[in-house]
């Protein structure tokens, strides 16, 4: 009863003006940078940054948070029309969506990613607003040690999933890391790694990391794509499901809502590790397996269940252990933090409003997506139209602007610069930027944890294999660590035999 009463609470907060108003701007935006490839949530959450400065924190993650999970949306039109990905998470559907649309069915197809997609989002919610305080209640008995081996954990999976070569992965981590302890130490009133400027003396912006190294630096990398765009000539045509067709899509839907529920709790997983999970599952499993490659409603319906309740269920961590599951979440933290939030088990009792009010606007913004999407889906295609070479200006003066008002100083916007040149060269590296960001994040949080664990233990660092929470996170932390380095090690045994 308690749950719905704050459920209650929360739909009351949700359906203010000022709220309804800002998921609605954040679905809109959501599904717009959803279907322009190239852009993605990160790269925007991270440019937007700067305007949610002036909004009251709930309103603030409520629209950020509607840009996320819009994303997913906005991403399997283009899929489906043009076979081109506008996210990530979309790459998986243009196997099985734009062959569905060549085929005459690409009414079908955009009507399975949306219906799947919603009905993803609403389980995915619902197991949010059931675990929140359930996972709060269980954090609340976390010791620091318990806490530093949970976020050391997080660093290590989100280096394990990430994309490319693991000792990439790590280094960025603790690149990361590194670059969160910047600035004066809370305890001693030390500078550290300021090098003698003064600007350093409050540690390097969140902003004008996250603007530098998603936000302008993926714009410099679209500059150097060239543009291929062909739509899809054949009419969408009816916008449902067979008798058939729905027979097939229901238990793809139902599978890739709890691939994709699980894969969005984990540090480093999120919607794309969720998509690409749920389309392998089908292409075992599922009774249409013999029809993948030609235009199977499965391999639609799956991954769009799947990387939609993944957007929301990544949520569950930040709200309950303060502990970002992904880039995107790890951008949340930052917003928080900015609004004067420390997101952790502590958020139910202190942030009422924001915890209740961001849970039911997920459910308003998933009707919502579902109304933007589907009738306005030609609005959406004629939008690829406009050359990105009249976007990015427009884009850069914003990111100047943005992060120049932070705090007034043209040095932000030097750093926002020096981070985007950054980006650029660890893209051209292959280095990916995301678990630099969970690293940046986490960092302080990790080091503060760590000194009260010590101080308590009177410097016993058998403190964090004493305590069972902790022993577990670092036996697990083991395990993947060494998940992580074994394909590694058996190449270079391979290669020194062969030698």
């Amino acid at each position: 009863m308690d749950i719905l009463a704050n459920l209650g609470h929360g739909f009351t907060v949700a359906f203010s003006f000022t709220n309804l108003l800002f998921a609605l701007i954040g679905a809109l935006i959501g599904t717009a940078i959803g279907v322009l490839p190239g852009i993605g949530p990160v790269a925007t959450i991270s440019l937007l940054l700067p305007i949610t400065f002036g909004q009251p924190a709930t309103t603030a993650i409520i629209m950020l948070a509607g840009i996320y999970y819009g994303a997913q949306y906005g991403g399997s039109t283009t899929a489906i029309l043009l076979n081109l990905p506008g996210e990530i998470s979309s790459v998986v559907t243009t196997l099985e969506g734009y062959k569905m649309a060549r085929n005459g069915r690409a009414g079908a197809a955009l009507a399975t990613s949306a219906l799947g997609s919603f009905f993803a989002g609403t389980v995915a919610t619902v197991l949010v607003a059931g675990s929140g305080p359930l996972l709060t209640s269980v954090a609340l008995s976390f010791g620091p040690a318990d806490y530093f081996s949970l976020m050391l954990l997080g660093l290590i999976i989100s280096a394990v999933l990430a994309q490319g070569s693991v000792l990439k992965s790590v280094a960025m981590v603790v690149l990361g890391v590194a670059l969160g302890l910047v600035g004066t130490d809370v305890q001693t009133g030390q500078q550290r790694f300021t090098f003698g400027i003064p600007e350093l003396s409050d540690g390097i912006g969140f902003v004008a990391l996250a603007m530098g190294m998603f936000g302008i630096a993926e714009i410099i990398l679209n500059l150097e794509r060239p543009e291929a765009r062909s739509v899809l000539k054949t009419k969408v045509g009816n916008l449902w499901l067979t008798r058939e067709e729905f027979r097939r899509a229901t238990p793809s839907v139902l599978r890739g809502t709890l691939v994709g529920s699980v894969l969005g709790i984990l540090p480093g997983g999120g919607a794309s590790l969720a998509s690409f999970g749920s389309y392998m599952m089908e292409r075992k499993i599922s009774r249409g397996r013999n029809m993948f490659g030609q235009g199977a409603i499965e391999g639609v319906a799956g991954p769009e269940a799947a990387n939609n309740a993944a957007a929301q269920t990544s949520f569950i961590p930040l709200l309950t252990l303060g502990i970002p599951a992904n880039a995107v979440m790890a951008l949340m933290v930052g917003a928080l933090i900015i609004q004067g939030i420390q997101p952790g088990p502590r958020m139910v009792e202190a942030q009422p409003d924001l915890f209740w009010g961001l849970i039911a606007s997920m459910w308003i913004g998933n009707v919502m997506l579902l109304v933007i999407n589907l009738p306005m889906i030609g609005m959406w295609v004629k939008l690829l139209q406009v050359p990105y070479k009249f976007l990015y200006p427009s884009i850069l003066v914003f990111c100047c602007i943005g992060s120049y008002s932070i705090n007034n100083n043209v040095f932000d916007v030097y750093m926002t610069v020096l981070f985007a040149v950054f980006g650029v060269v660890c893209a051209k590296l292959k280095m990916e930027p995301a678990p630099l960001l969970i690293g940046f994040v986490l960092g302080p949080m990790m080091e503060e944890h760590l000194r009260r664990a010590m101080l308590l233990s009177r410097g016993d660092p058998m403190v964090f294999v004493q305590r069972p929470i902790s022993a577990t996170m670092l036996a697990i932390a083991a395990v993947a660590l060494i998940a992580m380095l074994m394909p590694t090690l058996r190449k270079g045994k391979e290669a020194a035999m062969a030698g």
